[in-house]
């Protein structure tokens, strides 16, 4: 938890403001995490400066942070939950635009990505890996704009951080609140709202460079207008551009079979044995982010009011944000266009208000969004030629030979629709009550074609020009639940028990067409050979699969909390979480099961030294049953399999210490045991569940085939989650005669980590190296305006962040097949290199 020092300082006028500094320091050694957050009495979303006190001399204390992770707005020390908290100042003091930036000083959270907008988030070890692919599980980890949840399947919102209030992170199953996307805890961002006290304003200007790119700027702005007493609208606005690091070097690829190559440099002349692409280019994964929200807050009386929120957003990038080390640092070489246009709007509503003494809220959002991509896949198409002589069946309409490329191009569009309805009893009342009602409906259209230059027309799908492979796809994921948790007060302000259940009701389906034309592939069970539907699926050639999953049950949650002194509690909590089950659509699997986390916890939050430090933490086990592995099978079609038991143990703790009226420090860590308590074998029964006992010679039931041994064997490490992770922050605030300036580092280490579940595979894909990152920055502030520099990453080290193959391991990864690739072609996703910068900001 972070917090900023609040420092009182003698000398000024009474009734001045405050400086505002772009902000704040502190030690983060680091598994929970920062909390910086509002004063006491602050409403959800605004920012109050605090009240000034009469002081002597100098007077350093901790800021009271309020959360609203619990469905009331609460005092953070006084929450019995897990909660790691980001506020405003804290989002400034770092730097913090994206998901990237603040995702690092979160200790619980690990996370695979491939670019912005396609991230896959994981807490406190609960992490099988899998490839993000539309019609996988569904995430293990929500996340919330406000009220509303906005996890996708292939990633959740990358939203611009400017006039963020705060990030909540609930770490650890928050299934009875939350429901099926929170199995294995939360994120919030939660916006400033519109304030009717007074017009605010505020705007940032920055530059940066990066090493091996460019020039990178930010542009950003916030007016807060009150249109009448009880009426006030918020706008905000942004622009960035971030340039590129990694260098996509001129290259020839030459396909065994037929002999053809293609080269992707600029000065290449084509023949009838080589194809040009012109790609090469240097820095060429940049990115432009433009958004803007609009808030309106009405105050209808004392008691009720409503708040109407429209936010948008486009991020446009190009090239990987993956290197090759075959090809070199921060390079690779690739032959065709890598784009992605990620668009979203959402539309939100929330109506509070009271009915007699108890707290009325309603949230309503619309989001939709879409994600068009074009991708380099000749990867696939080199190893598989190489390997199997997959180039010998790829030919024109005068049966010649040709280059056998395979390029992506991929647009998902989604459609969210939530509706929440809670009650609350008074906070101040003995016996405490939230409850309430949730639906949630989600449509996924799903186009993914895989086109190949000059195809023959006998090979590709009928009404698609050059599509060797085609996904035309509908997916729909509908979430209903009663919740509610009760919590009494056994002794007043001493000891609390709480109990809390949510029983859900799920409905998930998928339909559509996926698979090759009957000319390429006239044995397949899918794909126009698989018709089970001879009319056309919205474009596609039929339909060949249609099949749905229903689901019914119940979680719950038990906690008691002991408030030792108004300052120190310890609590104890049993919680669970779940992720609904699915579809596989290979017709030979059997669909998956859901899987469930149960959480069992100590955890103490306590203040010290007249609140100049404080120091939380918890202890917890975790016991993961049938959990869900997506893996790339056979013709690279996404395969979800349940693997059984895993088992995470851990503790994580944060400090929070004003050290001095200048000095402020922060620490925060993580230590987990994550680990398999039974056999992975890689199948099923028939009936779907997950068979444990396979050693060498086991027939799977599924092929009729023996098997070597189990994939990955019991007390095997979980993929993704390191062993240790934690940050440190530290700040020093000084006065520069009526002005001040502070000086801040800032430190995140992250542990060794499995790149994948599966013995075989991740010894081809190799571990994940651990490594240590440093920030600094220094400032000046004067009035209402602040220049700070900054350097990220200072000594310039290459996090691996995610390790992966174009397809299948043991095909694209393969050992000693290729000389140029010795190790397989396996990619790299990165940090940001090395990063000077300068920002400008004021508030009015």
């Amino acid at each position: 938890m972070y917090r900023n020092a609040h420092r009182k300082r003698p000398g000024r006028p009474p009734g001045a403001t405050p400086s505002r500094l772009p902000l704040a320091a502190a030690i983060c050694l680091a598994i929970a995490l920062p909390a910086f957050g509002q004063d006491a009495g602050q409403v959800e979303g605004q920012s109050t400066p605090a009240a000034a006190g009469p002081a002597k001399g100098k007077i350093t204390t901790l800021k009271q942070v309020t959360v609203t992770a619990q469905k009331r707005t609460e005092d953070l020390q006084k929450v019995p939950v897990s909660i790691q908290v980001l506020g405003t100042e804290k989002l400034q003091e770092l730097h913090v635009r994206n998901f990237d930036d603040y995702v690092k000083y979160l200790p619980s959270v690990s996370y695979e990505t491939f670019g912005p907008g396609f991230a896959h988030i994981y807490m406190r070890g609960v992490a099988s890996g899998g490839d993000g692919n539309h019609s996988g599980s569904l995430p293990s980890v929500g996340v919330y704009l406000d009220e509303e949840p906005v996890t996708t399947i292939q990633g959740p919102l990358d939203i611009h951080m400017y006039d963020i209030a705060r990030v909540e992170v609930l770490a650890g199953p928050q299934g009875t609140l939350y429901g099926a996307s929170a199995e294995a805890g939360a994120l919030r961002i939660i916006t400033n709202k519109p304030d009717t006290s007074g017009f605010a304003a505020s705007y940032a200007l920055s530059a940066n460079t990066v090493k091996n790119g460019g020039v990178g700027y930010v542009g950003e702005g916030m007016a807060n207008i009150p249109v009448a007493k009880n009426t006030a609208i918020r706008l905000v606005g942004w622009h960035e551009h971030d340039t590129g690091y990694i260098d996509n070097k001129p290259g020839v690829r030459t396909y065994p079979v037929s002999g053809i190559s293609v080269s992707n440099a600029k000065g290449c002349t084509p023949s009838p044995t080589l194809d040009c692409t012109y790609r090469a280019r240097d820095a060429y994964n940049d990115a432009t982010t433009n958004g803007a929200r609009a808030a309106l807050k009405v105050d209808l009386d004392d008691d009720w009011s409503i708040n109407p929120t429209v936010m948008g957003q486009q991020t446009i990038t190009h090239g990987s944000f993956a290197y090759d080390p075959a090809v070199g640092d921060l390079a690779l070489t690739h032959w065709y266009p890598e784009r992605t246009d990620d668009r979203w709007w959402q539309a939100a509503l929330t109506v509070q208000g009271k009915i007699g003494n108890f707290d009325l809220t309603y949230a309503y959002a619309h989001l939709k969004r879409s994600q068009e991509e074009e991708s380099d896949y000749s990867d696939y198409s080199f190893w598989y030629d190489t390997l199997y002589g997959y180039g010998a069946y790829i030919y024109d309409n005068s049966g010649a030979l040709i280059n056998p490329s395979q390029y992506i191009n991929a647009r998902d569009r989604y459609t969210k629709d939530s509706h929440e309805l809670r009650i609350a009893s008074p906070a101040e009342d003995r016996l405490r009550l939230v409850a309430g009602l949730f639906w949630e409906q989600q449509h996924h259209d799903i186009q993914q074609d895989y086109k190949i230059d000059n195809l023959s027309d006998a090979l590709e799908n009928p009404g698609w020009p050059d599509s060797l492979w085609l996904t035309k796809q509908m997916r729909v994921d509908q979430d209903e639940a009663v919740f509610g948790e009760l919590s009494y007060d056994f002794i007043p302000e001493t000891l609390t028990g709480t109990v809390g259940g949510r029983y859900f009701r799920t409905n998930n389906s998928l339909e559509g067409y996926f698979g090759f034309s009957s000319g390429f592939f006239p044995g397949s069970s899918y794909g126009q050979a698989g018709c089970i539907s001879p009319e056309p699926y919205h474009g596609a050639p039929c339909l060949d699969f249609d099949k749905r999953v229903k689901e019914t049950g119940s979680l719950f949650k038990f906690n008691l909390t002991w408030n030792i002194t108004p300052t120190k509690m310890v609590y104890v909590t049993k919680s669970e979480g779940f992720r609904p089950g699915g579809i596989n659509r290979r017709g030979t699997l059997p669909p998956y099961m859901s899987d469930y986390l149960t959480n069992y916890e100590l955890g103490w939050k306590s203040t010290w030294l007249d609140n100049r430090l404080s120091f939380n933490g918890s202890v917890f086990r975790q016991d993961w049953k049938d959990f869900q592995f997506s893996i790339l099978g056979a013709n690279g079609l996404t395969e979800i399999k349940n693997a059984n038991q895993a088992r995470i143990t851990g503790l994580e703790s944060e400090l929070d210490w004003a050290a001095t009226y200048n000095l402020e420090l922060s620490a925060g860590f993580a230590f987990y045991k994550a680990k398999l308590t039974a056999n992975y074998c890689g199948f099923t029964d028939l009936a779907g569940n997950p068979i444990t006992h396979c050693p060498a010679g086991t027939i799977n039931p599924l092929t009729g085939e023996a098997v070597d041994g189990p994939e990955a064997p019991e007390g095997s490490r979980l993929p993704i989650t390191p062993r240790f992770k934690g940050n440190l922050q530290a700040r020093y605030t000084f006065d520069v005669g009526e002005n001040e300036a502070f000086l801040q580092a800032a430190l995140v280490h992250v542990g060794e980590r499995r790149a994948d579940l599966r013995q075989y595979e991740g010894s081809l894909l190799g571990n994940l190296a651990a490594y240590t990152t440093a920030d600094l920055s220094a400032g000046f502030h004067k009035n209402s305006w602040t220049l700070d520099v900054y350097v990220n990453n200072v000594f310039d080290k290459r996090a691996q962040i995610y390790k992966f193959a174009e397809c299948a391991e043991a095909v694209c990864a393969a050992h000693g097949v290729v000389p140029q690739y010795p190790n397989g072609q396996v990619y790299v996703v990165t940090n940001q290199p090395r990063t000077f910068g300068v920002r400008f900001s004021q508030e009015f």
